[in-house]
């Protein structure tokens, strides 16, 4: 090997002249520089100074990452780049050029591409990390590496058939880390159990089947042992009890059977033990000998018996889940009062008894959750000092006594859940204190006295569920402070007093239900300006005056004025189907078009308040003239103002496909008249092009209503969810924009461009001329639907999601799947659209985390208000009210399904007879197209399980869906027989 630079300048100084030009002139360059230096050319590294040092005036051993052979400081023994932002192709033949190089650590970095099929020139190497890359493609044979002892390519991205028989030639491995990766499904390898200097074995999410072979008891140097997320059946080995080193043991979210191993207590030296979603049966006996646990994890099996005591004397256990099992018994007195819990889970079991007292005495713990259960007493007082509690839920158990007034201004706690108890008690002005508060869950208890004033000081609040108590006086008039409040649920209670006007203010509120009070007065018309009211319930009060005409402008879901004193006619645009029964129990009201009403007519004399109305008018009159024509005036140099100042904006135009128009044919036609839709987050416009085709565009104002500097243009600014402001809308078009800007499908909306400024922002779709789903099922207006092309919108639409899940190069979860967001072209060809919720899931995460409930009312996932957490499978179970509502025609909530039930309840309950299941189908499909309506249905059932873990994934639905494809009705007939009509259907038979 060459000397270096730097190497032959001392050297050849002391050699004659001829003799030093000689060294001079050599190679300058040593192999090990060259192939450094070549592969600091090859890598990408953006925002990085990682190969600062790599120069040729440096040593290699000076170089970052770089450790020099202990022989020579000329080869390389050592290259550490992981966490270095490095991506693009891994020249992995090049590297193997470094002939000393037994360390090659590259993970957490974005490399891409494939790995070279052959590794022979790499046998020196005894530490290999690819771990956390995008690599594509199988992994190569590494039977040559023979020295390995650490091998990790765990979340790489590799896929195919992974070469287990290499493992063969690798007996030295300490550490084998292959999890996360998407491996051909095989067998528990049998070389896995041969390797018996393993230290660490991670094989998480590989696809592996079967069951676990009881060889693996050899392997007794293990300190961790991981195997979740895979196919494993059958019992847990006894051999299990010989890996006396194990200090971690997971192995969850698979198909394990039987109880837990005796030979389990054997395992003194485990901090951390996982076997939750599986199977497992029996008691948890084994387990009572454990006494260094950290945490335990064994919820949603089938275990049964006590809570074994000696768990209240371990020093360790801070984290215990144990939920949805069949436990029974009380909880050990002094659980967590030595180790100071951080988290339990107890939740669905039979436990009874007391709450422990003392699970927050060190004062660390986060989240109690012990909800349906039996626990009978109070909630003892030392948790309302737990200052450091995120999660409080008790619901559904037979708990009693009164809330200690802590617990109402924990500072930090975002979820007080004791609903459907039996408390006693106020709810004190504490609640003032509870800044973080998001969800407050009361209901369906004793609760009593005044709601006090300082409620609307818990600004953080999203959902109040105060229903079903006896709460009286009025509804604090600060609750229009809580611009964040998304549901408001105070039903069956003794309020009295107005409908505050202030709840206008709520921007975000959505569902709304204070039925079966004592509210008087009128129904303020300000409701109408809420821009997300989904749900109205005001039903069974004291309501007098007219319905205001305001509430037409808002698209419900369900409303319910019925039961009050209502008086005169009831809205045109109220007066439709889907509104039926929503005004009934009203005597005095009056309408022309609702059937059981009494027409309205006009007086035939003229009353008082009549002739003064017309005095006011006539003295109006003049007033009126002589301002009109100063409102037109001002109202036409409004609009050139605003139609000049978008023109006069500096705009920046993105493509993200070929265009066939100009900023200005967008701009020239942002005006009133060609307004069709005003949506969630912006106006929405057509526009026709020169061209013959249309395009949709969506305007937004990322300025907030007193930031925008063109505020009087002609373009209406339109708030956004969550309660409006600037930095709301830019974080939503972010959203939008760069979740569709690299989309591609027939299924999801096109994003032409983005048209942006400081103020102002327009997004270009492709326009859908037949609306929306929601429109066509459930609309006045809707346009009737045959069960094929609502079984392709189904598939069509099925399809879009799973590309978003499963085809983009990181899962894209929507958030707000509804009918309402399905656009259908002039084919009734579906597209998924409205991505402004819409977050792609970063690399390493599998889930979300959100305080904020994203979604609409109907379609919301139910662990959203159990966990916050986001995933694909919230999708899939939006989707599948989807295929509710095309297999039923109803909506998501409709009166007809009872308080608080949507249509995943309503449909739940009638799955008791073959005749309760046929008759959910829409009456409107033909009876010969009703049994491929109930494979839908079934489908549906699937996507709306209550555990997320049990809803199929998306590329699940679409396969389901494609083999339901239904036969197709060439044409219904009408023949004589014996006089009488009859009806014959002609279907073609599927292929």
């Amino acid at each position: 090997m060459a000397l270096s630079s730097t190497a032959v300048s001392p050297f050849c100084k002391f050699l004659s002249p001829l003799l030093f030009l000689l060294c001079f002139l050599s190679p300058a360059q040593s192999d090990d520089l060259r192939t450094l230096l070549a592969l600091k050319s090859s890598l990408h590294n953006p925002n990085t100074n990682v190969f600062d040092t790599w120069t040729a005036a440096t040593s290699i051993c000076g170089f970052t990452g770089v450790t020099c052979a202990a022989a020579d400081n000329t080869s390389v023994a050592e290259l550490e780049l992981s966490s270095s932002n490095l991506n693009g192709p891994l020249p992995l033949d090049s590297i193997c050029q470094l002939d000393s190089l037994e360390k090659l650590s590259l993970g957490h970095n974005s490399f891409t591409g494939t790995v070279p099929k052959d590794l022979s020139n790499c046998t020196k190497l005894r530490y290999l990390d690819l771990g956390n890359n995008f690599f594509t493609g199988e992994f190569p044979d590494f039977s040559a590496l023979s020295q390995l002892q650490h091998l990790y390519l765990n979340q790489s991205g590799f896929s195919g058939q992974f070469p287990w028989n290499s493992l063969a030639n690798t007996t030295s491995l300490v550490a084998l880390s292959l999890g996360d990766n998407a491996f051909d499904p095989t067998p528990f390898p049998p070389e896995i159990v041969r390797l018996t200097n393993l230290r660490w074995l991670y094989l998480t999410n590989t696809s592996i089947v079967g069951r676990i072979p009881d060889e693996i008891g050899g392997l007794t140097q293990l300190i961790n042992l991981e195997f979740s997320d895979n196919y494993l059946t059958g019992e847990i080995p006894a051999s299990i009890g010989n890996l006396r080193n194990l200090w971690q043991l997971e192995m969850y979210n698979n198909n394990l059977t039987g109880k837990i191993p005796a030979g389990l207590g054997n395992l003194t030296l485990l901090e951390n033990f996982d076997a939750s979603r599986n199977h497992l049966e029996g008691d948890l006996s084994a387990t009572r000998y454990l006494t260094n646990l950290v945490t335990l994890q064994l919820f949603q099996n089938e275990l049964s018996g006590f809570v074994p005591p000696e768990f209240g004397g371990f020093t360790k256990l801070v984290n215990l889940s144990l939920y949805e099992n069949q436990l029974s018994g009380h909880l050990p007195e002094n659980l967590g009062s030595v180790s100071g819990f951080d988290f339990i889970d107890v939740s669905e079991n039979y436990l009874t008894g007391p709450i422990p007292p003392n699970m927050c005495k060190k004062g660390v713990m986060r989240g109690l959750l012990m909800l349906q259960n039996n626990f009978t007493g109070g909630i003892p007082a030392s948790y309302a000092n737990c200052t450091t509690l995120l999660r409080f839920r008790v619901s559904k158990n037979s708990l009693s006594g009164e809330i200690p007034a802590g617990i109402w201004g924990l500072p930090n706690v975002n979820i007080i859940d004791i609903e459907d108890n039996q408390f006693e008690g106020r709810l004190t002005a504490d609640i003032g204190k509870a800044k973080s508060l998001g969800q407050l869950l009361v209901s369906n208890n004793r609760l009593s006295g005044e709601l006090p004033e300082e409620i609307s000081q818990a600004t953080s609040l999203v959902a109040i569920s105060l229903s079903d108590n006896q709460f009286s006086g009025e509804i604090p008039e600060g609750v229009g402070g809580l611009k964040l409040l998304s549901s408001l649920q105070m039903q069956n209670n003794n309020l009295s007093g107005s409908i505050p006007r202030s709840i206008s203010l709520c921007n975000s509120l959505s569902d709304l239900n204070i039925a079966r009070n004592s509210l008087s007065g009128e129904i303020p018309s300000s409701l109408g300006s809420l821009p997300t009211l989904n749900a109205l319930n005001i039903s069974d009060n004291q309501l007098s005056g007219r319905i205001p005409g305001t509430l037409s402008s808002l698209k419900l879901s369900l409303l319910d004025l019925s039961n009050n004193s209502l008086t005169g006619g009831i809205p045109l645009s109220l007066s439709v189907d889907a509104y039926d029964g929503s005004f009934d129990g009203n005597p005095e009201l009056c309408s022309e078009t609702v059937n059981g009403f009494k027409r309205c007519r006009r007086e035939s004399g003229m009353s008082k308040d009549v002739r003064t109305l017309l005095t006011c008018v006539a003295v109006g009159s003049l007033i009126l003239l002589v301002s009109f024509g100063s409102y037109l005036h001002l109202k036409n140099r409004e609009k050139e103002d605003g139609d000049r100042s978008l023109k006069e904006e500096n705009w920046d135009v993105k493509s993200f496909h070929v265009l066939t128009f100009s900023e200005d044919d967008i701009l020239d036609s942002i005006k009133p008249e060609n307004l069709v839709g005003k949506g969630g987050s912006g106006n929405v416009y057509k526009v026709s092009l020169a061209n013959g085709r249309d395009v949709a565009v969506k305007h937004i104002w990322t300025a907030g209503p007193d930031e925008g500097k063109h505020q009087r243009s002609s373009t209406p600014m339109l708030g956004k969810r969550g309660g409006g402001g600037g930095r709301g809308r830019s974080k939503e078009l972010e959203a939008e924009v760069q979740t569709l800007s690299s989309i591609r499908h027939l299924n999801v909306v096109k994003l032409y461009c983005s048209i942006t400024s400081e103020d102002s922002s327009l997004l270009v779709y492709e326009y859908m001329c037949n609306g929306s789903l929601w429109d066509r099922l459930h609309t006045s207006e809707k346009v009737e639907l045959d069960w094929e092309t609502r079984y392709e919108i189904a598939v069509g639409s099925a399809r879009g999601l799973e590309y978003l899940h499963h085809g983009c190069e990181r899962p894209v979860l929507h958030r707000d799947v509804k009918s309402s967001n399905i656009l259908l072209d002039e084919f009734f060809k579906p597209r998924i659209a409205d991505f402004g919720l819409a977050k792609v899931v970063q690399s390493g995460l599998g889930k979300d985390s959100t305080r904020v409930i994203a979604g609409t009312h109907g379609y919301i996932a139910p662990e959203y208000a159990y966990t916050y957490k986001v995933d694909e499978k919230s999708d899939v179970y939006s989707f599948g009210v989807v295929l509710m509502e095309l297999v039923s025609g109803k909506r998501p909530m409709e009166p007809e399904f009872g308080d608080n039930k949507d249509i995943v309840d309503w449909i739940g309950s009638k799955l008791k007879t073959k005749e309760s299941v046929f008759s959910i189908v829409d009456p409107k499909i033909p009876d010969v197209c009703k049994d491929d309506a109930i494979k839908l249905l079934r489908i549906a059932i699937l996507c709306t399980a209550k555990l997320p873990n049990s809803r199929p994934t998306m590329r699940s639905v679409v396969q389901m869906l494609e083999e339901a494809k239904p036969c197709k009705l060439l044409g219904i007939f009408i023949s004589k027989d014996d006089g009488s009509p009859k009806t014959i259907e002609v279907l073609e038979k599927k292929p």
